[in-house]
């Protein structure tokens, strides 16, 4: 501000300044949000839960209970199988071999009739394969023309999320963006490319724009299906943190004890600003748990493989 409009303001216009300026400082430094990432979840027992004070920390990240999320998978899986982008077979046995497939994953790989999504402890690893295929499958122009197809990289197939997928009938790259699987109008494709963005992820320092990894193909994925299911923008970044949260269940205890050291309890964190680089990036996560006084207690997150 130059002295000359200093010279103009009056007394009435200088207090009416400092007062926004103290909302600007509340608002964005301290990540305050009216509407906590618990607001997506259906259950009003566990929004209680969640917002109650002396719930445990891990309790608020990643509830015990798990969080429904406001999108329905439907019959995605049962296409993600005629298409070949899964092979049932092959992904049953997968998880038999780990002593885990149950009814319900069953059910949400092969019924045409499912539910809303609802992530927890146990099934973030299901989920993020399943939502791993989807993204890796549907046609977007985010594959088409975004940074995975940057000749600098040598081509699409060698990355972790393509060449990675051995869950497929045939190659990984013979499903690459090749199924329209879930539509969006052009209002929503804008939202996905937007939100994509600004999502990173903790095991790598790329956005969800650039999915190199199975956390950015899932990521992607989810986005685009929950846009075509007609979510604002809110609820897509406030899903988009506790599912990161789920697969990186550490990672994100420690930026909450980050938060807490602050006086900042995790309902309040703005989802897109804890997504951000700064937070949510690998270099980004290890600065903040570097500054973490107190040591963590929890899993170490799902890897980038099957």
């Amino acid at each position: 501000m130059t002295e000359t409009m200093e010279q103009k303001l009056t007394p009435l216009r200088l207090g009416l300044a400092v007062i926004i300026v103290g909302l600007i400082i509340t608002g964005v430094v301290f990540g305050k949000n009216p509407n906590p990432i618990q607001s997506i979840a259906t259950n009003p027992d566990l929004l209680a839960k969640t917002a109650n004070s002396s719930t445990s920390l891990d309790e608020a990240v990643t509830p015990s209970a798990g969080v429904t999320l406001p999108v329905t998978w439907g019959d995605l899986g049962a296409k993600l199988v005629e298409a070949g982008v899964i092979d049932a077979d092959k992904f049953k046995a997968l998880y038999q071999q780990r002593g885990t497939w149950t009814e319900e994953e069953q059910k949400l790989l092969l019924n045409t009739a499912n539910g809303q999504i609802k992530i927890t402890r146990e099934n973030a690893d299901y989920w993020l394969n399943l939502l791993w295929a989807l993204g890796l499958a549907n046609s977007n122009p985010i594959l088409d023309s975004g940074e995975m197809t940057d000749p600098r990289y040598g081509g699409a197939g060698g990355f972790a999320s393509t060449g990675g997928w051995s869950m497929a009938k045939g190659q990984p790259m013979d499903h690459y963006g090749r199924h329209q699987l879930v539509k969006l109008t052009a209002t929503q494709q804008a939202l996905v490319d937007k939100i994509s963005r600004g999502i990173y992820r903790p095991c790598c320092g790329n956005s969800t724009h650039f999915p190199d990894c199975n956390h950015g193909m899932a990521m992607l994925g989810l986005l685009e299906l929950m846009a075509s299911q007609g979510a604002s923008e809110l609820q897509m970044w406030q899903t988009a943190l506790v599912v990161n949260s789920y697969w990186f269940p550490a990672t994100y205890l420690s930026i909450a004890q980050y938060f807490k050291d602050q006086g900042i309890a995790w309902v309040e964190v703005d989802p897109k600003t804890v997504l951000g680089e700064t937070y949510s990036s690998n270099a980004g996560s290890a600065k903040i748990q570097a500054l973490v006084s107190k040591s963590q207690n929890g899993g170490s997150g799902s890897s980038c493989s099957v």
